[in-house]
Formats: C-alpha cells, structure tokens, sequence
C-alpha cells in the first residue's frame, strides 16, 4: 500500500468548511483533512495524512461498504447515529455524509457532523449574547452605584461610634457588605476596560514563577505548588502583565477549590502541536506551547463546567463569577485556547498558546 500525494482541493473553501471532513483515497488512507476536523479530533492534518482511516478513527457503522457503495453509485450516503471516537475521548454521536468527489470517483470525502457539537455551539453563542448584555448594563451602572456606596458605608462607620456592642455588629455588616459589592463593581468594570495586549516575547515559566511566589505568600499559602516544567519551550507571545495576570487567576481557582485544608496545585508545561485555532477567515495557526494548572479539589459542578468561563458564572457561594471570564478574554485577546477537564479529585485547566514570531527572538532553557 503506497501513499500518494494530498488531493488538491480549493484552499479557501475547504480551510473556511466549518463541518469537520475528510478526504480519503481508495485504499482507505487519509489523503486529507480540514481544520474543522482537526478541532473536533483534537489531531494535527499532518499526523493524520497518509494514515490509514480506521487506525485514526473508530466509527461504529459499516463504513467500507458504505464508502464502495458511494464510489460504485457515485452518489452521497447518510448515516445517522454513529458513534466516532480517536481512542483518546469518549465516542461522540454523529451524522454522517459520504460523497464522492466528481472529478476522482476513487476519493471520498467524509463529512463528521456531531448534533451534541453544534447545540453546545448555540448554548454559548445565547449565553455569550446574554452575558455581553449583562457586563454592558452593569459597566454603565458600577459607577453610579459606587458613589451611593460609598455614602453608605461612611454613614455607617459615623453611626457605629455612637453604638452599643451589639449594634455595631450590624453596622460593621453593613460596611462589609458594601466594600464587597464595590469590589464586584470593580471587577466588572476591570472586565469590560481591559486594555488590548501589548506582546512580545515572553517567557512561560518566569511569567509562571511570578504567579506562583505571589500567590504562596497569600491565597495558596496553605497549597503545595509543585512545578513539572519542559524547560526546552521557546518563548510565546504575550503581554507579561495579562499573562501573569491569567496565571495568578487560575491558580486562585484551584487554591479557593481546595478550601482551607489545603491541597495541590501542579503547574505542567509542555509541547504540543496538535491543537491548531482556526479564524474566521479560514487560516489558522498552531497553539503549541500548553500550561495546565491541576489541582486535587473536588472538581467543577456539572451544571456549570460547559459555561464556567462565561461572565457571573461561579461555583462558589460568593463568587462573582468574573474571575474565569476575565481569564478567558485574555486568552482570547492573545489569540490562545482555554479549556477545563474536571472530575472529583483533578481538575485541568489547560490553556494553550502561540509561539512568539522569530523576529522577536527565542527565550531558550530557563
């Protein structure tokens, strides 16, 4: 079995596609495939180029026959309901669509359509939609609302020094309560003033260090924090203050999930070129540089882990729910990818980032 060069497909509209496909030859070898596919896999087009389809996917349906039948009818098959899986996640259900390409009745073009993918798609798009709202309306209003606040809390403090013992407990619950919603105020009005990016060449583990020094002499002081570094990682390309800003987020997170017995954290980096992100122009780029921060809480609650990154969305009892948005804007501005893995006992919040451009130099071994 010998592997012949990719089929020539349109680069414009085959990289814009926005349904995972493949292109596969007569010998079931993968010839092609698109960056949708690679998102929805999680594998890089080179690795699967060349390889034989059911080494690479598991598919539970009758695909060679489906597929001779496709190239012998020259006509499309649909099939509903099959389970698809590389081996490393659970199978996912999906449609189906095998159709042969007119000008090469040996090659086929597989299209992947997951129903669970694109109604997970139209909840964040209505929450994005809403929570975008929510952050305008409350950005107008947080510095109307601060000023009163403030009034409130000086009454307060006035009032409690003419109080007896007792009542001055509800005075000084006044005044927390107000310097708490201002300091929800500001969070949000930090969300929405976010300063674009100012990159260059940053460092992952100085910017790492950083974060992890600040946070063991307050929030995680009771964490232990281990590092498992590849200290062989180039530089990527951020603004150091965001980055460092996102790191001390996501390890607050996992310290605050511990509760104060205390726990984990392991800060891992590594390399990894699989995961490419695709823009709406159809190019795309790699993420290979990855951070995961772990910890050893008891994990993310089920009704909330698909929207924690979305504004007010919290697992904690008072938490503003801010926290994560204002992680995964940074991400985004910078043009990375955030992503959360949770179970009881580890959660893996794993962002990937780009690689900073060679004109602006290679931060090496630290």
């Amino acid at each position: 079995m010998s592997y012949r060069a990719p089929y020539p497909v349109p680069g414009v509209i085959w990289a814009s596609l926005p349904i995972p496909a493949l292109l596969i030859d007569r010998e079931g070898l993968i010839s092609e495939v698109n960056p949708a596919a690679e998102d929805f896999l999680n594998v890089s087009a080179r690795s699967m180029r060349g390889q034989p389809l059911f080494e690479k996917l598991m598919i539970d349906a009758p695909m060679e026959e489906a597929m001779e039948r496709a190239r012998l009818n020259q006509a499309a098959l649909f099939i509903n309901e099959a389970d698809v899986t590389t081996g490393e996640r659970p199978p996912v259900q999906c449609q189906l669509q095998i159709a042969p390409m007119h000008d090469n009745p040996d090659m086929i073009m597989l299209l992947i359509s997951s129903r669970q993918f694109a109604d997970r798609m139209g909840r964040s798009q209505a929450v994005n939609k809403a929570a975008k709202s929510a952050i305008g309306m409350a950005e107008m209003l947080a510095h109307e609302i601060k000023n009163p606040l403030a009034g409130i809390s000086g009454a307060a403090q006035l009032l409690a020094m003419n109080l007896t013992a007792e009542d001055r407990e509800l005075s000084d619950l006044i005044v927390e309560e107000t310097r708490r919603i201002v300091k929800l105020l500001e969070q949000v009005e930090q969300f929405g003033n976010l300063r674009p990016p100012e990159r260059k060449a940053v460092n992952i583990h100085d910017a790492l260090d950083r974060a992890r020094r600040s946070a063991q002499v307050g929030f995680a002081a009771k964490m232990t924090i281990v590092e498992d570094y590849d200290p062989s990682l180039p530089a990527t390309y951020a603004d150091p203050d965001q980055l460092m800003q996102v790191f001390l987020n996501l390890i607050k997170n996992a310290a605050e999930a511990a509760g104060p017995q205390g726990g984990t954290i392991r800060l891992h980096t590594f390399y990894d070129l699989s995961l490419r992100l695709r823009r709406k122009d159809g190019s795309g780029s790699p993420l290979a540089l990855q951070v995961e921060v772990i910890d050893d809480g008891p994990g993310l609650p089920p009704e909330i882990a698909a929207n924690i990154f979305e504004p007010f969305v919290s697992g904690r009892e008072n938490g503003t729910g801010l926290g994560l948005a204002l992680v995964s804007k940074i991400v985004s501005d910078h043009g990375g990818w955030i992503a959360v893995d949770s179970v009881p006992g580890k959660t893996v919040f794993r962002l990937s980032l780009p690689l900073a451009p060679k004109e602006d130099g290679w931060i090496g071994p630290k």
